[in-house]
């Protein structure tokens, strides 16, 4: 698994060495009319997908924190309720709504 791990990364690394290889022209990128910004298309390419990257990672966080939140207060929840214990005496597994065994002839 790890072998077919690290032949993933590196065709990977390498469809991505020959996308900026051929993508190295200059091009300009404006922002909204004010700012231009002056850089190989690989470049601009690699900050689209770095910050789309970072936010869904944002929103996953968010996401991931709000749900342990949840999972505490639960678990909080469920700490504090009393069980009532059994009634004294009684033989384990004779408790209410449990039936005696059915003895063989």
């Amino acid at each position: 698994m790890r072998t077919l791990r690290w032949i993933v990364l590196v065709v990977i690394f390498a469809a991505l060495l020959v996308l900026a290889l051929q993508n190295s022209q200059d091009t300009s990128l404006e922002i909204f009319h004010l700012v231009t910004l002056r850089a190989p298309l690989i470049f601009i390419v690699l900050a689209a997908f770095v910050s789309g990257v970072a936010i869904g990672l944002l929103a996953s966080t968010i996401k991931i924190v709000r749900l342990k939140r949840d999972l505490a207060r639960a678990r909080r929840e469920h700490r504090g309720k009393v069980q009532a214990p059994g009634p004294h005496g009684a033989a384990p597994g004779s408790g209410p709504g449990i039936e005696p065994p059915i003895e063989p002839f």
